[in-house]
């Protein structure tokens, strides 16, 4: 890398970078260039280059021999832009560090403020500003956070200390202490580093600096950035630049300021300012949550009742200014922009700006509303969309006729709701989910540590922070319900309790929270299915424009087949009739076919079965209204019908009139090592070919009484699983026929249909060819054909998977995202030559990578015809199709 360019400068309206260069400078450092280039205030400064990550991982985290040189030169340039000298003992140029990786991770990493304040130069901050008391609060404010960045010194230790200190000088806040008391604080946390490290605390401001520039790269590998990189499907090869910028203060009095703002709301999507500031505060107090912020509009203060002044009333200029800026913004990048900035006496600068965190809510309507307005086109806006962002739409939120036992009320800082166990801790929350217990976490606040809790929560609870904080942000990025701000709530960690006035609730009662409206609610509350329209059908319907895929459902109850219609599902691409067996009035039957010991007894027990099958066929294709239905015949080992327990066989054995001896037996009989390789799928058939004639009438009568019913065509689609050649196949494939025959000359009724087969194995994979001489589609199975072709079982995986994806061995969790180089290619093959022997067959996948949006972009890669999902997956699914087809245009033009 000899002669490469480590930094790039900015400030004074240009810079050498600009937003294109965000693999290179981070999306921080891409963005102040960019904003420093539209000629926005921006504090001078520089980026060091993502390859420096990389080179500092290289060669055993150091740094190339020539970056010093390149830094002193940059900092040289900022001195000419600001009048001030880094390090100068009279005139101090004081900077921030921060990170900037290309993908937003807010929180996860490590940035320094102040940094160049030592012994000597916070006199002459002092002197410069006229104000002492601001110089030393900036001076232990910088201690706190270096020796904590750098030095890996607990902050608890000089939280102590102020604490300590207030406690003996009888203050109750920050804002009581003077300059003199800062100054003796800043000795108390000097003496704190000092017994910790063992040594002072650094004067140098050049150590200082490439301390600071260390950390930040050191903490791309903190555990937190990790564990966010493995949630947002972030690579760790592409590190993070390190951002060097003259620090501009919002804690120099009532004319400086501090805030976050969103071009529109993150939560809503509505077209309007959002955000919050504070007055005489520093960069992190609004992100942290320590103190309460203010509204930044009027409207916003006015609808939260709030008594504190709004930035537009109490700093008008500043405010139009603000105004001005995100106008240019948004109009420039063509989405809503999430900024930070800061006002110094008065001056407002911007520190950064970026695409927006939103809720999927948020995000359909900006998304449509940018096209309306004609920002960007209808197609960019199907793009803008995850398609995985879509869950949080489909859940349940409260059912209004609910009784509300209100508990207390917060922020509504990321909407949605949840019930459940409360627990205090993150590793509680990730233990409870692994044992499959719904938690909500609740915490006084979260920080980037808490990650892996609000990973696993059902949704979040804190009792500080506002709509800006971190609970709320990373809530409304992960689609978690989250209430921020519950004041009223007292949480005592050592008790594991929360109290509100006389009500005390302990770890493992049940709350519920509604992060729309900021409640928080005693007890486990009743929840109902989400009604989509709007936006969210405009975008939608856009989608279904472009994508070449069609998307089915997979159900097999009228309430899965409604909910798959309700979501735009073109047909049921795999009913799995099993299901239908296990309800109460059905198992004694089925159970009377497996004890049978011959075709008579079998039969007999059939014929109970089949009217009911015939119904359940009915009301699935009335509900589908002439739209596919895919069926596939019995599918698992007998032995899954059957009692386990002895107190079941005990019940079962009187109900059927047998011995209990007699039932063990056939159990004993059935029992296999491996289920899933055994005896099931179209072995059934061929063995107890009565089973699938059953399925087959009850399927063609229930066509022909739907199609009367309706008045709409019924095609039904009958489908042989777990075929390995077209033997078995044809073999089954002659009964089905048989009872198609069987009912047209019953009922004197026309009948079409189409008889295929799920291809699960790879056998069937490779013998596709033959196969596709008499199978009229395939449906590939592609969680069983997941487990054949890796030999990994999707029940056990989970010991060791983990292992894998981390090591790199699978890119991804195989039973999540389809192996594309495996599974994958075997896929491919069943396709090309399946169509050899018949060009117009049907293929799709029914295995729940059909909802993956990766895995649909393969399909849509390798020809399929459909994808089926489970119902509340439809709309991924469709999404997913859309972009894949937009995907495909694009490659070809570019």
């Amino acid at each position: 890398m000899a002669g490469a360019k480590w930094v790039y400068t900015f400030g004074d309206g240009k810079a050498e970078g600009e937003a294109g260069m965000k693999n290179l400078l981070g999306g921080k450092g891409a963005n102040l260039a960019e904003m420093s280039n539209l000629g926005l205030p921006v504090p001078p400064g520089f980026t060091i280059t993502t390859e420096v990550c990389t080179y500092y991982y290289d060669n055993g985290k150091s740094f190339p021999a020539d970056l010093d040189a390149t830094v002193k030169a940059a900092l040289a340039g900022m001195a000419k832009l600001t009048g001030k000298t880094f390090g100068d003992p009279a005139n101090p140029l004081l900077v921030s560090v921060r990170s900037g990786a290309r993908a937003s991770m807010p929180g996860m990493m490590d940035t320094v403020l102040n940094l160049g304040l030592n012994d000597v130069t916070v006199a002459a901050v002092a002197t410069a500003s006229g104000d002492a008391r601001f110089a030393w609060d900036s001076y232990r404010r910088f201690i706190t956070m270096y020796s904590n960045v750098v030095l890996d010194i607990d902050h608890g230790h000089f939280e102590e200390a102020l604490e300590d200190y207030k406690e003996r000088k009888g203050l109750h806040l920050d804002t009581e202490l003077s300059a003199d008391d800062w100054k003796l604080l800043v000795g108390k946390y000097k003496d704190i580093v000092r017994k910790e490290l063992g040594k002072d605390f650094p004067q140098d401001p050049q150590e200082q600096l490439w301390g600071a520039v260390g950390a930040v790269f050191s903490s791309w590998m903190n555990a937190r950035a990790i564990k966010y990189r493995e949630l947002n499907s972030i690579p760790a090869s592409w590190g993070t630049a390190v951002n060097v910028q003259s620090m501009v203060f919002g804690n120099m009095g009532e004319t400086s300021a501090t805030g976050v703002a969103f071009t529109r709301n993150p939560s809503t999507g509505e077209n309007a300012l959002y955000g919050e500031f504070l007055i005489n505060a520093q960069g992190e107090d609004v992100v942290a949550g320590i103190r309460t912020p203010q509204d930044i509009t009027e409207a916003a203060k006015i609808e939260a009742g709030s008594d504190k002044p709004s930035m537009e009333k109490a700093m008008p200029e500043a405010y139009a200014e603000l105004c001005r800026i995100y106008g240019i913004l948004e109009k420039h990048y063509r989405d809503m922009q999430d900024m930070e900035f800061t006002i110094q006496e008065g001056k407002l600068w911007m520190l950064q700006t970026r695409s927006g965190k939103r809720t999927a809510k948020a995000a359909l309507k900006i998304a449509v509303e940018l096209a309306q307005e004609g920002l960007i086109s209808e197609s960019e806006a199907v793009g803008r969309i995850e398609p995985g962002a879509l869950d949080q739409l489909l859940h349940p939120t409260i059912d209004p006729k609910a009784e509300r036992r209100v508990l207390t009320i917060g922020l509504p800082a990321s909407p949605g709701a949840a019930a459940g166990e409360i627990v205090f801790n993150s590793d509680e929350a990730e233990a409870a989910k692994k044992a499959g217990r719904k938690v909500i976490l609740v915490r006084v606040e979260t920080s980037p540590e808490d990650i892996h809790g609000m990973h696993a929560a059902e949704g979040i609870l804190t009792t500080r922070g506002g709509m800006t904080s971190h609970a709320a942000v990373v809530a409304r990025g992960m689609g978690k319900p989250c209430v921020s701000g519950a004041g009223q709530i007292r949480v005592d960690y050592a008790k594991g309790t929360l109290s509100v006035g006389p009500t005390t609730l302990k770890a493992g009662d049940f709350i519920t929270i509604d992060g729309s409206v900021g409640q928080v609610l005693l007890g486990e509350v009743k929840m109902q299915k989400p009604e989509l329209s709007g936006e969210f059908g405009i975008l939608m319907g856009w989608a279904d424009k472009v994508r070449h895929l069609r998307v089915r459902a997979n159900a097999e109850t009228p309430e899965d087949a409604r909910t798959a219609r309700d979501f735009g599902a073109e047909g049921i691409g795999l009913c799995r009739t099993e299901h239908m067996f296990f309800d109460e009035d059905r198992i004694q039957p089925m159970r009377e076919m497996i004890l049978a010991g011959d075709d008579k007894g079998r039969r007999s027990a059939l014929a109970k079965l089949l009217p009911m099958q015939r119904q359940d066929f009915v009301s699935l294709f009335t509900i589908m209204q002439g739209l596919p239905v895919t069926i596939r015949l019995l599918d698992p080992p007998l032995h899954e019908f059957l009692p386990h327990t002895e107190a079941e066989i005990a019940v079962v054995a009187r109900a059927l009139g047998v011995t209990a001896e007699q039932l063990r037996h056939r159990a004993a009989e059935l029992h296999e090592f491996n289920p899933m390789l055994g005896f099931r799928g179209c072995r059934l058939a061929i063995a107890y070919p009565e089973i699938a004639e059953m399925q087959a009438r009850a399927i063609f009568e229930a066509a022909v009484k739907a199609a009367k019913e309706t008045g709409k065509p019924v095609i039904p689609e009958v489908m042989v699983p777990l075929v390995m050649g077209v033997p078995e196949f044809d073999l089954v494939k002659s009964r089905i026929d048989a009872m198609a025959e069987a009912v047209k000359k019953e009922t004197g009724a026309e009948l079409s249909y189409q008889v295929g087969t799920m291809i699960e194995l790879p056998r069937a994979c490779l013998r596709a060819q033959e196969i596709a001489k008499t199978a009229e589609f395939f449906s590939f199975g592609t969680n069983d054909l997941t487990q054949t072709a890796l030999g990994i079982s999707r029940d056990d995986a989970g010991s060791f998977l983990g292992s894998y994806t981390a090591r790199g061995i699978l890119a991804s969790d195989p039973f999540i995202t389809i192996d594309r180089d495996g599974v994958g290619e075997l896929v491919k093959i069943g396709v090309e030559r399946g169509r050899k022997s018949r060009p117009d067959i049907k293929l799709g996948i029914c295995g729940e990578h059909g909802g993956d949006p990766a895995s649909v972009g393969f399909c849509h890669e390798v020809g399929l015809d459909y994808v089926s999902c489970s119902p509340f997956r439809v709309p991924i699914a469709r999404l997913a199709a859309a972009q894949a087809a937009l995907g495909e245009v694009k490659a070809k033009e570019g």
